[in-house]
């Protein structure tokens, strides 16, 4: 019996379920309305696989969008494969959910932040950024609501740490 309830590591395990059922959802319908993800993920984990050209580009980490265009996510326990464009070359990705950084969806705000003890908060990717919206997302002729704007939510495990 452990002397503590390791609260980071549980943490962790119910974001990566979360973006897994959300992966999941897309793989069969697709991504509804405007949303579309940006997803920050370590490239020095022993188990991503990318084309070497990009691990040369992005030694360390390396953000992707899936958004217009990608193909053959395939979604599995331990991570996902997906096929993105990269200047006109279909280039296959997998990335296990242990490599991620961020998850963030800025169409609605959504941000997950996976955390570690060394890191070194420079060296994060500002998600009040990833979150800002830009001029592609915004969706033509979308309906006004009158619903005041929130906050995105961005979850944070530095306040369950000693």
């Amino acid at each position: 019996m452990q002397d503590t309830i390791e609260y980071g590591n549980l943490m962790h395990a119910a974001m990566r379920s979360l973006i897994k059922s959300v992966l999941e959802q897309v793989a069969q319908d697709g991504l509804p309305g405007a949303h579309h993800f940006f997803i920050t993920f370590d490239t020095t984990h022993p188990d991503v696989a990318i084309a070497d050209w990009l691990h040369d580009r992005y030694p360390e980490e390396m953000t992707i969008v899936m958004q217009h265009w990608f193909d053959n996510l395939t979604v599995t326990d331990d991570g996902f494969g997906v096929t993105l464009n990269f200047g006109d070359a279909p280039e296959p990705l997998y990335i296990p959910y242990e490599a991620l950084k961020t998850f963030v969806d800025p169409s609605v705000e959504f941000g997950l932040r996976f955390e570690t003890a060394a890191e070194d908060d420079e060296d994060e990717p500002d998600l009040e950024e990833l979150l800002a919206p830009t001029d592609e997302d915004e969706i033509p002729d979308a309906p006004e609501t009158d619903e005041p704007h929130k906050d995105a939510e961005v979850v944070s495990l530095d306040s369950f740490r000693k």
